[in-house]
């Protein structure tokens, strides 16, 4: 389980370095398009997906966050944002070089923020469920930018350096 999250660790920042190359090409204004996506837009959804890593590296034991919604903008200013996704992927980092196999058999108590309420799941299933929540909005990311016209190139795990 160690050897899975380093790798997807690894397909997520390789990911997050492409995407954020290729977004880098478009203006303010076509990120911040709405394009009728969930998060209504390609800024909209690396800010949620930002939060929604920065709420469960909290959850984590990590450096405290807070959020108001799961749409909260974190960063207006693309070069902030790019600034604090380095940042995050660095703070994935550590989280990851703290785990152990004792670690990953407890148990994560967290209160929801869509919703609200007090939820209790084991630590790997959280562990596996913010890799793949990233994986999720990478792919909805790089669909609105082929849209716009963007070239994201190979995108599978299998061919991750």
């Amino acid at each position: 389980m160690l050897e899975f999250l380093n790798q997807m660790n690894r397909y997520s920042r390789w990911m997050n370095g492409k995407l954020l190359a290729e977004c880098s090409k478009l203006t303010d204004a076509q990120r911040k398009a709405d394009r009728s996506a969930p998060f209504r837009s390609i800024h909209g959804i690396w800010n949620h997906l930002l939060l929604a890593d920065r709420l469960w590296l909290s959850r984590f034991g990590l450096e405290p966050f807070t959020s108001t919604s799961l749409d909260q903008e974190i960063h207006a200013d693309w070069d902030d944002f790019r600034a604090s996704r380095a940042q995050t992927d660095d703070m994935v980092d550590r989280w990851l070089q703290t785990m152990t196999p004792e670690v990953l058999t407890g148990d994560l108590s967290f209160t929801r923020l869509a919703g609200g309420g007090e939820f209790t799941f084991s630590y790997q299933k959280c562990a596996i469920h913010f890799f793949n929540h990233g994986t999720h909005h990478r792919g909805q990311i790089t669909a609105l930018l082929e849209q716009a016209g963007g070239d994201c190139g190979v995108t599978d795990l299998l061919v991750c350096p």
